[in-house]
């Protein structure tokens, strides 16, 4: 039901926004915006799991989270005056965990330098529009192939975490005990996300969160203490990043992949988003294009800077445009949400905290939401050319080289590397980009001199 403002305000709206403008009202604004935050709002509880893992402590990481999720969000509502919400990215958080910080023992302050650093780059490109020119040059199988190895990926994160996976000295990985209560709860909670899935709500992975972690604070599986409510506090993690420590040579390959994702994450996301909203022209042009990708830009700046993994256009702003979200106006509500939620930091950083059982430490309120999200990235799969075989051997080798080896970075390197040589191989050097092939003598000289 649509909101009955002022004239006052309806005036000073539809002149900032133009609302009516773009074939909406206030009122379907504000349903769209809110209908955005629910859809997303799982990134709120999940993405500290992953920074923490990282070291950061859980508080500061959920203060991260939100605030860079608001910030960013609200900046494209005002700046290019579009419905398309930014939070950290899944996938990012990822590698910002498992490959930067862990693989490559790089400490969590030297990779939120490394993130800014990467972040000034990527918006110099933006500005300079050489951004469109990489974003041409990379072919479309290996950013469909990254989309699913990247689902792939961090589905196994979430197998994991609820302890469904487990490690084998034999077999590397087998099957955990399903008898476990965390366990239990996860999969309650994956059935109860897949349940809501299949039946059309939008919201599902939000409702799932909320589901299971009431079931398991009645089973007395999760200890949920009060206070849930407090006065946001705090520290930023990014005012304690080491830029110094950054600049290293070896790091050179890790922040290629950081800005691979940031170049090609946002346009895709704008223009899937552009199609559901029906903001497209007739030649499929995306409007405001340039401005928002400098919005773009600068969130992922402002998030590196507060201290969080980069900060990226969410696709869940197509359930808000379903609903009629058409401007930033929309933004500016979602925005507000994610400031509420700064309230709720307590419950939040509780939801994110797992439980622990032995030695080992399980995450059955989030760990559903990582399989979902791994689900709905691996859907790219049927958008790739299986048919031809230069194609077909990148797509596959970069979609089962991340899962395999726990690492974006490996699965992208063989993937570049793999098309520039089937592509040679066949006599066919012509059709990738000049770009893919010094992509891949990076790689190659990243693994045979770096180790």
């Amino acid at each position: 039901m649509d909101v009955e403002p002022t004239p006052l305000r309806e005036n000073a709206l539809e002149r900032r926004f133009g609302v009516a403008a773009a074939g909406s009202t206030i009122g379907r604004e504000v349903v769209g915006g809110l209908t955005t935050f629910l859809s997303m709002a799982y990134i709120v509880v999940v993405n500290p799991v992953f920074l923490a893992a990282a070291g950061i402590p859980r508080e500061d990481a959920v203060l991260a989270t939100i605030a860079a999720s608001a910030f960013a969000t609200a900046l494209m509502g005002l700046g290019a005056n579009l419905p398309v919400a930014l939070a950290p990215g899944m996938g990012m958080n990822a590698f910002f965990t498992y490959t930067i910080c862990l693989q490559h023992q790089v400490p969590w302050r030297t990779a939120l330098g490394l993130l800014v650093l990467v972040s000034l780059a990527f918006l110099a490109l933006t500005v300079g529009r050489v951004r469109r020119m990489i974003t041409e040059a990379v072919p479309k199988t290996l950013r469909f192939a990254a989309a699913v190895g990247i689902g792939l990926f961090i589905s196994l994160i979430g197998f994991q975490q609820a302890g469904i996976v487990v490690a084998h000295p034999a077999t590397l990985v087998a099957l955990g005990d399903p008898r476990a209560a965390p366990t239990l709860l996860a999969l309650g909670g994956l059935a109860a996300t897949l349940a809501l899935m299949a039946r059309g709500v939008r919201t599902a992975v939000f409702w799932g969160m909320v589901s299971t972690a009431a079931a398991g604070w009645l089973a007395g599986i999760l200890a949920i203490r009060s206070p849930w409510l407090e006065l946001p506090h705090g520290r930023f993690p990014g005012l304690e990043m080491d830029l110094g420590g950054a600049l290293r040579l070896d790091l050179v390959p890790l922040a290629v992949v950081l800005l691979f994702f940031a170049i090609f994450d946002a346009m895709g996301t704008l223009f899937a988003v552009g199609a559901e909203a029906g903001l497209l022209d007739e030649q499929g042009r995306f409007p405001r294009l340039g401005r928002a990708l400098t919005v773009d830009a600068l969130g992922a700046l402002a998030g590196a800077g507060m201290g969080t993994s980069s900060v990226t256009c969410y696709i869940e702003s197509a359930t808000g445009t379903a609903v009629g979200a058409r401007t930033g106006l929309a933004n500016l509500v979602t925005a507000g949400c994610f400031l509420v939620a700064l309230f709720l930091a307590p419950l939040v950083a509780q939801m994110a905290a797992g439980v622990t059982v032995g030695e080992h430490s399980y995450y059955p309120v989030t760990s559903p939401a990582l399989i979902v999200v791994g689900v709905l990235m691996a859907r790219s799969v049927v958008r790739i050319d299986w048919g031809d075989l230069t194609e077909a051997v990148p797509a596959f080798l970069t979609l089962a080289v991340m899962p395999a080896t726990f690492s974006i970075s490996h699965g992208l390197a063989a993937g570049f590397v793999s098309y520039a040589g089937m592509k040679l191989a066949a006599g066919r050097a012509g059709e990738a980009h000049w770009l893919i092939y010094a992509i891949a003598i990076v790689f190659v000289g990243r693994y045979l001199w770096l180790g």
